[in-house]
């Protein structure tokens, strides 16, 4: 998510109460495994764009399980090791 400002390392305070829209930065599920994505929804479908171009987006497949699991509300950058 480096395109998003988030960078390897960085903490990211989740908030789950927040309802996702278009436009959030979301933590998600996809099949069981975890990823930080831009949730993208238009005419009743879903992406979770990647704002890394290493990074290919996610568009649910049949079959597959997907769940959003809480909006990015901040990123806590760490300047020492």
């Amino acid at each position: 998510m480096r395109e998003a400002g988030i960078d390897d390392g960085d903490t990211l305070v989740v908030d789950r109460a927040i309802k996702p829209q278009h436009g959030h930065v979301v933590v998600a599920v996809v099949d069981g495994e975890f990823t930080v994505k831009t949730l993208h929804q238009r005419a009743g479908r879903m992406r979770l764009k990647a704002a890394n171009p290493t990074f290919p987006d996610i568009v649910p497949k049949e079959g597959q399980t997907v769940e959003v699991w809480g909006v990015v509300s901040s990123c806590i950058k760490r300047f020492t090791v």
